[in-house]
């Protein structure tokens, strides 16, 4: 844990200069290009507006060649054994969810944890702590479409598909793809401070903070086949969002009958009526929220919902936060920016 950490920047003594954390980045045959690309931007970026950085290396996870996806060729100056000295290692995503991680790599890992390092993985970079072991009896995430295939190889992991990213001290997980940004900030706000990952963040033109425990999702159902006869339907509802849709009207507009549009909506969306018509709701909201300074009042009438507190159960429910909170964090807090509308 945290505590336990030396190495760890937050444990660091408080004369002097900060020591430069050493990051190493894995990189191995299939190389996840968006993934690696997120941890190289972060730590390997040089930065000399800061007094300290990070020292960043990609270290090749095994023997070569090793390709990344695209036909893109890889060549990594360092090997496993680098591992044992970093203060960070980031695992940025793995060549596919039932591919095996070799042995070697394993051992490397392991050394580097007992050494002292934290360990972070990007959406499925998770597979690869688990084959180490180091996720027993641990809280995790990844990408919602591995959270099964996760649950079902490693059930001694506690799996958490409704976060961002979770951090347990010595080892990070994040979500899909581009929750790795927001895993990677929040270990430079926990390494350098606030400030520092909020520069971080502008110069990657990105919101100063999503917390971890914000939905990576939030599900908006489309007709599942090309061509379903309910997509029509469901398209002239969205655009009158502001009426009231109750199922037997639902069902009119469908032609059919209300027993059969729910069995058909649940074929069709995974949704029934109601909870489909509430997503859409909540999506419109989302857009208002993000792109007007409308206030919550207006943005509710426009989504077709009762009242403010209608709005704000619904958008809880699904986004894991009020609306004020989301559209505080929506935007990209930079006082020598133009501000594109108020929070």
């Amino acid at each position: 844990m945290l505590e336990d950490n030396p190495r760890h920047p937050a444990n660091a003594g408080a004369e002097g200069p900060r020591p430069a954390p050493r990051v190493c980045i894995l990189a191995y045959d299939g190389l996840c290009t968006f993934e690696f690309g997120i941890a190289v931007e972060v730590f390997g970026l040089p930065r000399p507006e800061f007094e300290t950085w990070y020292t960043c290396m990609v270290v090749a996870g095994e023997p070569g060649p090793l390709r990344a996806q695209g036909g893109i060729a890889i060549t990594a100056e360092h090997d496993p054994a680098l591992l044992e000295t970093a203060d960070l290692v980031v695992i940025p995503g793995w060549r596919g969810a039932d591919q095996p991680v070799p042995a070697a790599l394993c051992e490397a890992i392991r050394r580097a944890r007992a050494a002292g390092a934290r360990i972070a993985t990007i959406c499925s970079g998770v597979f690869v702590a688990a084959a180490c072991g180091l996720l027993d009896g641990r809280r995790a995430t990844t990408h919602w479409r591995y959270l099964e295939i996760l649950g079902g190889r490693y059930p001694q992991i506690t799996i958490d598909g409704a976060v961002l990213y979770v951090d347990e001290g010595d080892v990070l997980t994040s979500a899909g793809s581009a929750a790795g940004l927001d895993l990677c900030l929040h270990i430079v706000r926990g390494d350098f401070g606030a400030d520092a990952a909020n520069s971080v963040a502008r110069r990657l033109v990105l919101p100063a903070h999503r917390d971890g425990s914000q939905e990576q999702v939030v599900q908006r159902p489309v007709a599942r086949r090309r061509g379903d006869p309910l997509a029509p339907c469901l398209d002239r509802i969205r655009t009158r969002l502001t009426e009231a849709w109750p199922l037997a009207r639902m069902a009119r507009e469908a032609g059919m009958s209300a027993r059969t549009l729910m069995r058909r909506m649940m074929e069709s969306t995974g949704y029934s009526p109601q909870k489909w018509l509430v997503s859409e709701r909540v999506a419109h909201a989302v857009a208002l929220l993000e792109t007007t300074d409308t206030g919550l009042g207006d943005i509710a009438q426009a989504c077709g919902f009762n009242s403010v507190e209608s709005m704000r159960h619904h958008f809880r429910k699904l986004k894991g936060c009020p609306p004020t909170w989301f559209r505080a964090r929506s935007c990209v807090h930079d006082a020598q920016a133009p501000r594109l509308f108020s929070c």
